[in-house]
């Protein structure tokens, strides 16, 4: 977005959110005339690239007389909305003076809840072909996704400093942009039950699971309940003994690092309630961020808890200056918002605990997670190059299983890039640390991605004999993520060897364990989805047209670029005559030879 800086402060502000406007030294500006003047203004905006005149006419005037005229009279209209006559000039266009945009402030970071007013450009429908529209969907679906982050975080904020009311009504925005996700109501329970309201929480508790029973067929996840219980959990009795904090903690973390999650949470919960007694604040954040992690890495379906109790951590933290704990904290719910495809959030948490990391382990575990979540939105060259960093400053400080995880987010990506010889090279390295150390509970996820590296490079026995065990072994430790990405692998197996029944039912089997509990990696999900899509669409399957809509909705939300574009795709090999074109739109940013070259052949 040339000439608009994204962090400046102006007297000029654009809000595309809610009912779009623009506002000038503090007042409302006459607005443009027309819908379609907004759709510039809109995709201007957003693009991540310059936009010739030419590309700008026919996306949105297509149907002009004159397209290049029509596009001439609405920058005319625009200038004067923005009172800035030099604004929207030259070939491609440059908008001008500095502006504060609320999409591009959330987009860069901003916690603001204030800018989540609404959907994007909200009743606005500029009638301009099915191109614009099919990116004015996608960008839609982002910006919910974008605002709902924000306002989670915001309630979680409010909720670890005391405040249950104003948490519980940021919640209720948040539920309104996603009324079908397990975990905002499960924070809704939770603001309203710490905030003593026992039987509204209760109630809303109860409607939740007659709305999912009803709408989806399933009850919601447990924790929906368990959070109108969760202030007993808290309230444990303890004496403020500083010794047996200090003892709970050590043994609660033994106990879950050697795989005994039930005893080792109870122990962390009662060195809380300990560290509380004592009133020691460093002791407390101590103990809270480790009952997070615990929660967030060990306790199936326990991450919109685990997100809660590190957001009491790091308020803790910081007011006792603790650096470490401070970092830990935002490291883990950077964690927690990526798995889940918050993206912006994760990248905001992950930022702040890059600047607080001391040390080499930190700044490794720090970026790899950064380097996963750029990934997982499709912008490989960088997290290419941090997910380098993440395994180098981990061999530094001989941390195995930080490296060992990261060559693995490292191996995906180049396997993601069709770069499958750099991929095996990467995959290899992670399962041989993974080896040396005894790592179990993490070897299927390299193995996984080993076996499908073999199948591109055309040998199927490996692979075969590499998924046996991954989803043998995924299936022995529980982990719903393993078993997926191995379960999607022996479907591509299959169906490479032309035996497509077993293929789909391996790929149906797939998409389901990805989501078998309610916090999964979503991304995962997604990609188990792009490829049952791509199999049920050459099966001639009845849900495939749904499997893909599907595919569209969450990637979208998520802002899963490549999966945005492989749904476009699906949708044109479904015979939508817009989905080439639509994925050549979305897809031309995205730094993926293998995704260009897949463009090239479809068209």
């Amino acid at each position: 977005m040339a000439g608009y800086d994204r962090g400046v402060v102006s007297t000029l502000v654009i809000r595309l959110l809610g009912p779009p406007e623009i506002e000038r030294d503090s007042a409302v500006a006459t607005p443009p005339r027309g819908h379609k003047a907004w759709a510039v203004l809109a995709y201007l905006a957003l693009a991540e690239r310059p936009v010739g005149r030419a590309r700008l006419a026919g996306l949105i005037f297509g149907d002009a007389d004159d397209p290049l005229g029509a596009l001439r009279w609405t920058l005319a209209q625009l200038r004067r909305a923005l009172g800035e006559a030099e604004a929207l000039r030259g070939d491609p266009l440059e908008l001008g003076p500095p502006a504060v945009v609320d999409v591009l402030a959330l987009g860069a970071g901003v916690p603001d809840p204030a800018l989540a007013r609404g959907e994007l450009l909200e009743g606005i429908d500029p009638g301009a072909g099915a191109d614009f529209d099919a990116w004015l969907l996608v960008e839609r679906r982002r910006c919910a996704g974008m605002c709902e982050a924000v306002l989670r975080d915001a309630a979680l904020g409010a909720l670890a400093a005391g405040r249950p009311l104003e948490a519980a009504a940021l919640a209720s925005r948040a539920l309104a942009l996603n009324r079908f996700d397990d975990g905002v109501h499960e924070l809704l329970v939770r603001c309203l039950a710490r905030a003593g309201e026992i039987g509204a929480a209760r109630d809303h508790a109860e409607a939740c699971d007659v709305l999912f029973r009803r709408e989806l067929g399933r009850a919601p996840d447990p924790g929906v309940r368990r959070a109108v219980e969760e202030q007993d959990a808290q309230s444990a009795p303890a004496v403020g003994d500083r010794a047996a904090a200090l003892g709970q903690l050590d043994a609660g973390r033994a106990a879950v690092d050697a795989g005994a999650v039930e005893p080792g949470v109870a122990c962390l919960r009662q060195a809380c309630a300990e560290a509380r007694g004592v009133g020691d604040p460093a002791l407390l954040a101590r103990a809270l961020a480790a009952l997070g992690g615990a929660l967030v890495h060990s306790v199936r379906g326990g991450d919109e808890e685990g997100a809660a109790v590190l957001h009491e951590a790091l308020a803790v933290a910081e007011a006792a200056g603790d650096r470490e704990v401070e970092c830990k904290a935002c490291r883990e719910l950077g964690f927690v918002a990526v798995q889940a495809s918050r993206g912006v959030s994760g990248g905001r948490w992950l930022a702040r605990a890059g600047g607080l990391a001391q040390d080499e382990k930190e700044r490794a575990a720090v970026l790899g997670v950064r380097g996963k979540a750029l990934s997982d939105r499709a912008h490989y060259e960088a997290a290419i190059g941090l997910l380098e960093q993440s395994v180098a400053s981990a061999r530094r400080c001989d941390d195995v299983r930080q490296a060992a995880w990261s060559l693995a987010i490292l191996g995906r990506a180049l396997l993601l890039r069709d770069q499958l010889p750099s991929a095996a090279e990467r995959l290899d390295d992670s399962l041989a640390l993974v080896a040396a150390d005894g790592w179990v509970a993490f070897q299927p996820f390299p193995e996984a991605l080993r076996a499908e590296v073999a199948l591109r490079l055309g040998d199927p026995e490996t692979a075969v004999a590499l998924l046996d065990h991954a989803f043998a072994l995924g299936c022995r430790i529980g982990d719903p993520c393993w078993e997926a990405i191995a379960a999607r692998a022996r479907g591509l197996v299959h169906e490479a060897a032309g035996q497509r029944a077993p293929a789909l039912e391996w790929l149906r089997d797939a998409a389901v364990r990805a989501v078998r509990i309610a916090d999964p990696y979503v991304w995962m999900h997604a990609w188990c989805l792009d490829a049952l899509a791509a199999v049920e669409i050459a099966a001639g399957a009845p849900e495939a047209g749904e499997r893909v809509a599907r595919l569209e909705r969450l990637a979208a939300r998520g802002d899963m670029r490549e999966l945005v574009v492989r749904a476009a795709l699906h949708r044109a090999r479904l015979g939508d005559p817009g989905g080439l074109t639509a994925a050549r739109l979305l897809g031309e940013t995205i730094d993926n030879p293998a995704l260009h070259a897949e463009l090239s052949a479809a068209a």
